[in-house]
């Protein structure tokens, strides 16, 4: 019988619906194979299922392959549980986890001690996608050993296909808005912490004249602008030069985040100096040359971009694979919505001209939003909801919102002598344990999924 997700209404249901009438009988489990409710520790987990009948089960380097499967209730978004899946996988030394919540399926693999996404699909295409999941923990393949050398998997979300390969190339993602004050600086400079943090290499370009993002960072160490140590090696003289500045050189580590970033900063004088950038015919490929040069150093590119339809904003899309739109959603950011969809289609149309695929939107990011109570419970789910309905655009899980920890640890200062400087460091080293830190992190872990990055 075909599994219906209108059917499960909470939690128990998306257990004895999906998980026990339904998948574990289709994956070739028998009740002598699976145990519901088990404790191992502190530890308490939905289901655990076997490749092979074990009484009593163990959990060690030489058990049998095993699957952990987590149900969570229908409204329940699943980005906020893979934190403890992880935990779980990584603690008992299970190697693949499912978590579902009726509507959404997701299939991860323990990996040393991260995890990493296999598989997802809606709950309505299981049934279409069954094969797939019986290959990656039907109890066969799991007995089997098939998964050795794991199969491409694709990654179904809001409609989109995304493909997960097993070499995995460096992305890169512009954080577009052509409205300023959305949170477009503080979402990049803080999701390129959270990245490197999950161990990825990152670089991230400032593309903007305000050149916030460079001070974001850290990079600017100085009070005085005839210090300026910026001003001769930065942005522009990576677009300016087709054979000098390349980005390896240019870019500058920062401090800003631990274990540290690499940032391309920007400088003021980009403003005055578009109109001479705007006559150089290469101007808005040269990004790509040079990002293809360091293709092998970096596993994330962030560009932070201007919030205008310019010169540079077309030079940051251009060149990215993937965009993220932060949004504070207020009336003019969201009717800005309908210039950014115009702008990114102009865009595509010059990328068809050079053979490079549309821009893959992420989707819109709701930042700098209020933690009033009242505002949450009713006026943020509105809105969210209208910026689909209104514009046609994906709305991301992750929310980032106004806290009293981001705006402190981007003010932080430095006395050196007589000299105040700033020493900004990231909201993830500031206070771990804040819930603007996990916030980041949980945007963190949905970019990765949503752009194939294991």
């Amino acid at each position: 019988m075909p599994f219906n997700p209108e059917l499960c209404r909470n939690e128990s249901e998306v257990e004895s619906k999906l998980i026990v009438q339904y998948l574990l009988p289709q994956l070739g489990y028998t009740p002598d194979t699976w145990h519901q409710e088990v404790a191992v520790g502190s530890i308490r987990l939905d289901f655990l299922a076997f490749a092979a009948q074990v009484i009593p089960f163990v959990l060690d380097a030489n058990s049998p392959l095993s699957v952990v499967m987590e149900a969570k209730h229908p409204k329940q978004n699943l980005n906020n549980h893979v934190p403890r899946l992880r935990h779980y996988l990584t603690s008992l030394n299970v190697r693949y986890g499912l978590l579902t919540n009726g509507k959404e399926i997701r299939i991860y693999q323990k990996s040393q001690y991260d995890i990493q996404l296999l598989f997802q699909c809606s709950g309505k295409e299981v049934e279409i996608k069954l094969d797939q999941i019986k290959i990656l923990i039907g109890r066969e393949s799991l007995k089997e050993g098939q998964l050795v050398d794991k199969p491409e998997v694709q990654i179904t979300e809001n409609n989109s296909n995304i493909e997960t390969k097993r070499e995995h190339s460096m992305k890169t993602i512009a954080v577009y808005h052509n409205k300023g004050g959305v949170g477009k600086t503080t979402t990049v400079v803080n999701l390129a912490a959270a990245l490197r943090k999950k161990g990825k290499r990152v670089l991230v370009i400032d593309l903007d004249s305000q050149a916030n993002t460079t001070f974001a960072t850290g990079l600017v160490k100085f009070d005085d602008e005839e210090f300026d140590d910026i001003k001769d090696s930065n942005i522009f003289h990576v677009l300016q030069s087709e054979d000098f500045y390349p980005i390896a050189e240019v870019a500058r580590k920062s401090n800003f985040s631990n274990p540290e970033i690499y940032v391309v900063p920007a400088h003021i004088d980009l403003i005055r100096l578009e109109t001479e950038l705007n006559a150089l015919d290469y101007s808005r490929l040269i990004l790509i040359e040079k990002l293809e040069k360091v293709k092998d150093q970096y596993d994330v590119v962030l560009i932070d971009t201007p919030p205008s339809l310019n010169l540079y904003a077309k030079i940051a899309l251009i060149a990215t694979d993937f965009l993220i739109i932060p949004s504070d959603l207020k009336p003019f950011a969201n009717q800005g919505l309908t210039n950014v969809k115009e702008f990114i289609k102009t865009i595509n149309g010059f990328r068809k001209q050079i053979r490079k695929p549309p821009i893959q939107i992420i989707g819109v990011l709701a930042c700098k939003i209020s933690t009033n109570a009242k505002f949450v419970q009713s006026t943020l789910k509105n809105r969210l909801e209208k910026i689909y309905s209104r514009y046609g655009i994906n709305v991301m899980d992750a929310v980032i919102y106004e806290r009293e920890d981001l705006a402190k640890c981007a003010e932080r200062i430095q006395i050196v002598g007589d000299i105040e400087i700033a020493d900004p460091i990231s909201v993830l080293d500031f206070k771990p344990d804040s819930t603007s830190a996990h916030e980041f992190e949980l945007l963190a872990i949905e970019v990765l999924q949503k752009i194939g990055l294991p």
